[in-house]
């Protein structure tokens, strides 16, 4: 059984028709149907159904989609494990929403151009998420927010950036006073469901500011964009660029200590591609001594 048949059966469901397939592998159309009708009588059973231009798993399909992917992952780990000196294969990896803008970039940028061979999967999330996919081995290094738990043997943990709580306001209020700023102006608050905005909260709760709540979101860009409309202030850590463009907003630094957003790799000790994470955490190191 052709392996590459089975990328095709899988970048046609991903993608949910031939034609999408086929400009992703850079072939015909006629040939992904082709590949796809050997591969199902390969499998014995039909694996894709077709409906004009789309298309869509079949029940069959569908049993054994989870596997054809774990099957081309393994496959993708024998370049991996061969190798012997330069890093090759499939790195599958977390960033959480401000990494993947902020710092992951900076980091693969470093990356390709020393191991060209590399090929790296990026799912995004958050970070309790990510944590969970990285024990379980569905992925092998996530770039997340430190853990408010102490981490399983088989997880490692290194520190790379650490983000200071500021008071995020319209330039107009750079002169003003951050706690009275958060008593006396609306605020946009920064989830206290997630680890990042508790951070935020328990500051508050210390400081004993009962501020005037009008928004609560898990989005930092989109905090960043309100304040500047003028919606309230905000406490958020002070993340990496790039933001929005055209924002015409402050950080002020805070009055009274804070706990900041510390932000790391978290990775498997159990991976086989083990050395691809050195290769990763090795360039995130410099790219955040870059920065």
């Amino acid at each position: 059984m052709e392996t590459q048949f089975l990328h095709t059966f899988v970048a046609v469901v991903d993608h949910g028709s031939m034609a999408a397939a086929a400009r992703v592998l850079n072939i015909t159309p006629a040939a992904v149907a082709q590949q796809i009708r050997t591969l199902e009588r390969e499998i014995g059973a039909p694996l894709i159904a077709r409906a004009g231009r789309s298309v869509h798993v079949t029940e069959p399909g569908s049993r054994i989609l989870d596997r054809t992917r774990e099957l081309l992952r393994g496959v993708a780990d024998l370049r991996t494990i061969a190798t012997d000196e330069t890093p090759a294969g499939e790195l599958r990896l977390g960033a959480g929403t401000n990494a993947l803008t902020g710092l992951v970039p900076d980091i693969l940028a470093r990356l390709v151009v020393l191991h060209p061979k590399l090929k790296v999967f990026i799912r995004p999330g958050y970070s309790p998420e990510l944590y969970r996919a990285v024990e379980s081995g569905d992925l092998d290094a996530a770039v997340v927010l430190e853990a408010p738990f102490p981490l399983p043997k088989t997880c490692g943990w290194e520190l790379l950036r650490e983000e200071d709580l500021v008071v995020l306001a319209p330039r107009k209020w750079a002169g003003r006073d951050p706690h009275e700023l958060l008593r006396s102006e609306p605020l946009v608050r920064y989830d206290r469901t997630q680890w990042g905005g508790r951070v935020a909260d328990q500051y508050l709760q210390r400081a004993g500011i009962e501020p005037q709540e009008r928004f609560e979101l898990n989005a930092l860009n989109a905090i960043a964009v309100m304040v500047d409309r003028g919606l309230g202030v905000s406490l958020v850590p002070d993340w990496l660029r790039p933001w929005p463009e055209g924002l015409d907003v402050v950080c002020l630094p805070l009055p009274l200590p804070s706990e900041p957003r510390r932000i790391g790799v978290v990775w498997s000790r159990a991976t086989v591609r083990h050395r691809l994470v050195t290769a990763f955490l090795r360039e995130a190191r410099a790219a955040v001594d870059a920065r």
